[in-house]
């Protein structure tokens, strides 16, 4: 049983987003409200949580570690939404 558990949790680890190998991330609407880091990402406690205003103008820059998100059509979207 041990080892059932150890492999779902790599399926679950391979389908999670790596955060800061990309300076930009393109997300849908399904992941508004946006933060960073997302949800999704392998490492979300990586630094404290933001929420990024990104329904206004499309774009928005994490002040911590300066990643870029461009908002697009959900079937265009990089993210974890």
């Amino acid at each position: 049983m041990a080892s059932e558990g150890a492999s779902s949790k790599e399926v679950k680890a391979e389908t999670l987003i790596q955060p800061n190998t990309s300076n930009l991330y393109r997300v849908g609407h399904d992941d508004l409200p946006l933060s960073c880091p997302m949800a999704g990402m392998y490492l979300w406690n990586s630094h404290p949580k933001v929420y990024l205003p990104i329904e206004t103008t499309g774009r928005a820059k994490c002040p911590y570690c300066s990643a870029s998100y461009e908002l697009v059509d959900n079937d265009q979207a990089d993210g974890a939404g």
